[in-house]
């Protein structure tokens, strides 16, 4: 009689550890910036993170009423465009900045990072690839890649298939929890420029480039500098945590952002009327940036109504820092030194609750 294994049903142990000891020095990478609050547990089931720092000074910041902040979050169908593009090194920045970034708008610090990766057959090579991106993203954002799960599910995904989820957990002191209750008119409107398409939109991104303008994944795109398709589309999501922390480094003592929004699905209009509070309207003028180009393009592909442009895309602002203005001016300063370009989109009124493109 014929002795079934876990091999033949798909899943080959010995592989899945010769994963693992590759991944290990990416997240021994991440625990750099954290490296006092990140506690050894060898064989651990969990990850063991000490929320105040043991060694002031060296790393993080201690807390007196601390509250913790989380955030989770996949990239969508851009998994597609990686797996045509055979590249996967890089979506594991998206993951993380998709998580982290909206953690930094209730002004978390981030302190640790879990990712979970399912895959249809075990791929040792794919499987790093994805993890260096997911410690890059780490690093960037200064948050401890502190654990996760890999997963390999035979008949539940196709061979060459695989899906990403990440968790962020960071902490705010409890008096300093940016919900937007601060914006108050007169209060400066910043938009922080993007990387790109960021991680929203990939299912109208690939019917407008894949099926109706049938453009291949290495096809150059001329009006783009001749970048490939591939390359345009798998620009990694912008992760704001030195930009944000050079903000708070620089005053510390005083109430300088009174909001923060993470321009994701929805545009600029429904994620920053989320952090309104009653009463408070902006007008954001479209001339106060030019919309990069990319954006253009996908529009013309897709013949795609402008409002539905920035309903769906960040057009060219990743993020939104609300600003008191007589702190405007050094704020913008400080976002174009950590190599973000800023730009003014508009100001805070008095007003019924919302927010308008003019």
């Amino acid at each position: 009689m014929t002795k079934a294994t876990y091999k033949d049903a798909g899943v080959d142990l010995d592989l899945y550890q010769k994963a693992m000891s590759s991944i290990h020095p990416l997240l021994a990478k991440t625990h750099l910036a954290q490296k006092s609050r990140v506690m050894d547990l060898p064989g651990g089931f969990a990850g063991l993170f000490r929320l105040n720092n043991p060694e002031q000074g060296k790393s993080g910041r201690n807390y007196e009423d601390p509250v913790l902040v989380s955030g989770t979050d996949g990239v969508g169908t851009k998994i597609k465009v990686a797996i045509e593009a055979g590249i996967y090194n890089t979506i594991g920045i998206d993951l993380v900045a998709m998580c982290v970034n909206d953690c930094l708008c209730l002004g978390a610090e981030p302190l640790f990072f879990l990712d979970y990766i399912a895959l249809g057959k075990d791929d040792p090579d794919r499987l790093v690839d994805l993890m260096e991106g997911v410690s890059k993203g780490c690093v960037l954002s200064k948050a401890a890649l502190l654990g996760g799960e890999t997963a390999i599910m035979p008949d539940l995904y196709g061979d060459g298939d695989f899906d990403m989820a990440g968790f962020c957990v960071g902490v705010v002191e409890r008096n300093q929890i940016l919900d937007g209750h601060a914006i108050q008119a007169g209060d400066v409107v910043l938009g922080l420029e993007s990387s790109g398409f960021h991680s929203n939109g990939y299912s109208l991104i690939r019917k407008a480039v894949f099926e109706m303008a049938g453009l291949g994944i290495d096809d150059p795109i001329e009006e783009l500098n001749q970048r490939t398709v591939g390359s345009l589309l798998l620009e990694p999501t912008r992760i704001y945590t030195a930009a944000i922390n050079s903000i708070y480094e620089s005053f510390p003592d005083q109430i300088v952002l009174s909001g923060l929004a993470h321009i994701t699905g929805g545009g600029l209009v429904e994620n920053v009327e989320r952090i309104l509070p009653a009463n408070r309207r902006i007008e954001m003028k479209k001339s106060a940036w030019e919309v990069p180009a990319l954006f253009e393009w996908l529009q013309s592909l897709g013949n795609i109504d402008e409002e539905e442009m920035f309903r769906v895309f960040n057009m060219g602002i990743g993020m939104v820092a609300i600003v008191r203005a007589d702190h405007s001016k050094a704020v913008q300063e400080k976002l174009q030194a950590s190599q973000i370009s800023t730009h003014i989109l508009g100001k805070v009124t008095e007003g019924e609750k919302g927010v308008a493109l003019v």
